[in-house]
């Protein structure tokens, strides 16, 4: 009997195996032939459902989109994007005002509708592997709506990758931000098991089982690129791609920063600068705190003149609700004449604020790379942060000659890293800020122009 149940459980494994190949095969004929009874232009289409967000990830991309362009002028440029209530030319006026990046005109949106179906709200249990089935949806709808020549993942949804391998019949690539699932993630689990056994074990097998599930889609991706030595060591350690995979730090042009004076005008205030995203990741909440540490270890004379400014964007309600919230935070710590908080601001006002700043703060743990980081650094602000991620292993250096700015890892380690910073003479300031202008990372990222490394028959189909 075990064996006759053995025996149906493999015929019918092998059963699902085929029928699911010969649904990706008619699929895959469907769009080819699609494609060959309507000959197009040759495109490349961008994967980006928050392209109007204003951060990090969308410099990257428009820092793509105009890299490929300036090469490939006669390439049509698709981004398939789910801001729905932002038209084609209010992005381009963002990315312009929030980045001071000019597009191309030969640029085409695809909206997207199912954009909620990657919303982690959406997914109060198992989000990670909610959030990669439904970016599988999303993927479908994108590819539904336009098949392109090259499709190039820039948020980090690597589940699209075989959907558009398999069944669109395109060239595959992705520029990775940060794994979906990483050891230190298991790792933190394992530390966490002997608090509650069950659920911690739960959770352990459910991570180890999505990084096997991870380490597969990352196959069907022809060229990988990653923003850091940290995100190049967790996907070489899930996708083993190492010769496919290349280290493309995130695109920052800190030439005009790098013109803003490093002697600050001398005032009795102090300004402190957290230049991030309103996201929950990026950690705010600690920076209040280590405020309210700050305070407990210094005189209050020079506390009355020190000012924490928070500046960054927000992507929807939620973050604008998490702004909210940092202020009630603000009241509670007794911190509120100390803070401010400048949303959504321009490009200009952003340079203002970089260029009476002293310190610059940054808060995330294992933080990708940090682009906020090195436009901090090459304004001429001393930073502090976290010690962990691309802070750690790429941008700051903390011991020795080569000091370039301070590295820590809770709120007290923070407070004392500013007061450290205050404690400086003006020649000691002096020379940190310089070391932070004129550190390798620093000049790299701001000279670099982020590329898309193709194979040379996609070269050649592009030049052709």
């Amino acid at each position: 009997m075990y064996f006759q149940l053995l025996l149906y459980f493999i015929f019918s494994l092998v059963a699902v195996f085929i029928v699911l190949f010969v649904f990706i095969a008619v699929l895959r004929w469907h769009y080819a032939s699609k494609k060959r009874k309507f000959p197009t232009q040759f495109s490349i289409a961008f994967f980006h459902p928050y392209c109007n967000a204003g951060g990090g990830g969308e410099r990257v991309l428009w820092c793509a989109v105009n890299a490929v362009s300036t090469a490939y002028p006669k390439v049509k440029i698709v981004i398939y994007t789910g801001d729905l209530e932002v038209s084609p030319v209010e992005i381009i006026k963002r990315a312009k005002q929030r980045f001071n990046i000019t597009l191309p005109n030969n640029l085409e949106f695809i909206y997207l509708h199912r954009r909620k179906w990657v919303e982690a709200e959406n997914y109060p249990y198992f989000t990670l592997l909610g959030q990669s089935l439904g970016s599988i949806v999303l993927g479908i709808e994108a590819l539904r709506l336009f098949q392109p020549d090259i499709y190039i993942d820039t948020m980090g949804y690597a589940f699209t990758l075989p959907l558009f391998c398999l069944i669109g019949g395109c060239k595959v690539s992705c520029y990775v931000h940060y794994p979906t699932i990483s050891s230190d993630m298991i790792n933190k689990v394992i530390q966490q098991k002997g608090k509650r056994r069950t659920i911690s074990y739960i959770k352990l097998v459910y991570y180890q089982l999505f990084a096997k599930l991870y380490g597969l889609v990352g196959w069907f991706a022809d060229s990988i690129m990653v923003n850091s030595s940290w995100t190049e060591d967790h996907i070489n350690t899930l996708w083993k791609r190492p010769l496919s995979t290349y280290k493309v730090y995130p695109p920052c042009d800190t030439s005009d920063l790098q013109g803003l004076p490093l002697e600050r005008q001398k005032t009795k205030s102090v300004k402190i600068i957290s230049l991030a995203q309103f996201r929950p990741e990026k950690d705010h909440p600690l920076q209040l705190k280590a405020m309210y540490h700050l305070r407990q270890i210094i005189n209050e004379h020079v506390w009355e003149n020190i000012e924490l400014v928070f500046v960054g964007s927000t992507r929807n309600q939620e973050d604008e609700m998490r702004v909210v919230d940092m202020m009630d935070l603000c009241k509670h710590l007794s911190l509120e004449n100390n803070v401010r908080f400048k949303v959504n601001i321009s490009y200009d006002e952003l340079k203002n604020e970089l260029s009476e700043g002293l310190i610059g703060l940054h808060a995330m743990w294992n933080e990708h790379f940090g682009i906020g980081v090195v436009e901090c650094m090459a304004a001429g602000l001393i930073m502090i942060a976290h010690r962990s991620g691309g802070p750690l292993m790429d941008i700051i250096i903390e011991d020795g000659a080569g000091q370039n700015g301070f590295l820590a890892s809770n709120e007290v380690e923070y407070a004392h890293a500013i007061h450290k910073a205050l404690l400086l003479s003006d020649t000691q300031k002096l020379s940190l800020q310089k070391a932070a202008r004129g550190s390798r990372v620093t000049k790299d990222v701001g000279s670099q122009k982020i590329s898309i490394r193709f194979r040379q028959e996609n070269k050649d189909a592009i030049s052709g």
